[in-house]
């Protein structure tokens, strides 16, 4: 199975079938507009409660937002990406030591999305790990390249508190206690995917990965600085992301879109392909503990704004999640009231 990668082919000159959407299905390159007003957030400055404020008013207005001075050294950042090119330039029988199309296990590489479900696949391959805690997940890891798991694992420790910082200011932007949030999501857990877009003879035709919101509570992207290929849905356009230097872009997911009872999106957003060069992208992903109650606190729910979804766990809406097609309705949209 692992012959399936994309990444053991140096050079496709025309896209195989099987990752040809239908005309009404594809991205429409042509109408996506360019980044202009997407929020970046200086998590430096001064004036906190400013900085809040600008949170508060990325997750209500699109879900995401970049931030810059965010304290994730600079240089871990780019060891980051330079493992990821390594590993996915290793000869195709060391990746296939850790190919699987299991979404259960929790390191493993593979393409696509879900390829047991699938009809169509997606221009992408990726190394899912799970992060946290890390001295139970690291021993499971490549080996290769050498400094794999020593820098994923400082990357991992510092994005964390990235994330912890967030979901303190996301709190306070509602109104909340600082740690409202981090206290409703329990001990969270923590993964990745470390995702390969090769050079694709035909972008207009396919997706690196189709429409879709994040199934969890924060995502941290970490996105290749040279190669542009995120895009988001804002008033029915798709607009492009350009990556700034050092930033991370930082989206909702569908977790705070229920625990805020609706008033943050959890946005749709997709990735597009290049046919001139390969892009990366390191995603990090901060997900409640399975059994944590997804409800929002009583203070969002109101007369006027009575709650939207019914309550559940995060492992009943986890296990919803992976049994469906990345791009079918959300999976929110199941646990309605």
């Amino acid at each position: 199975m692992a012959d399936q990668l994309l990444s053991t082919v140096t050079d496709y000159h025309s896209l195989p079938e099987n990752y040809v959407r239908p005309e009404d299905q594809r991205p429409r390159l042509a109408e996506v507009v360019s980044d202009a007003h997407i929020p970046v957030i200086d998590m430096s400055a001064p004036d906190k409660s400013h900085v809040v404020s600008q949170i508060g008013h990325a997750c209500r207005s699109y879900g995401f937002f970049q931030v810059l001075n965010h304290g994730v050294p600079v240089e871990l950042m780019l060891k980051m990406l330079v493992v990821t090119l390594e590993f996915f330039r290793l000869p195709p029988t060391e990746k296939a030591k850790l190919y699987s199309d299991d979404p259960a296990k929790k390191v493993r590489l593979s393409t696509s999305s879900n390829i047991r479900k699938e009809t169509i696949r997606n221009w992408r391959d990726y190394l899912r790990l799970h992060c946290y805690p890390l001295e139970e997940y690291v021993p499971e890891w490549p080996c290769d390249p050498s400094s794999f798991k020593e820098v994923v694992s400082a990357y991992c420790k510092e994005v964390r508190q990235l994330g912890l910082r967030l979901l303190g200011a996301v709190s306070l932007s509602l109104g909340l206690e600082e740690d409202c949030l981090v206290k409703a999501l329990g001990e969270q857990g923590q993964h990745m995917a470390i995702n390969y877009y090769p050079k694709c003879p035909q972008p207009q035709l396919t997706y690196g990965l189709p429409a879709h919101t994040d199934p969890n509570a924060l995502t941290i992207l970490l996105p290749d600085p040279d190669v542009a290929g995120l895009q988001v849905l804002k008033d029915g356009r798709w607009i492009a992301v350009d990556p700034l230097a050092h930033a991370f872009v930082i989206n909702i997911g569908d977790q705070l879109q229920a625990l805020t009872n609706g008033k943050y999106k959890s946005v749709l957003h997709r990735a597009v392909v290049n046919p001139e060069k390969e892009r990366i992208s390191v995603a990090s992903f901060l997900c409640p503990c399975n059994y944590a109650i997804i409800s929002p606190p009583e203070r969002l729910i109101s007369e006027g704004s009575p709650a939207m979804y019914r309550s559940y766990t995060y492992e009943e809406y986890y296990k919803k999640f992976w049994t469906r097609n990345l791009d079918e309705d959300p999976c929110l949209e199941l646990f309605q009231s």
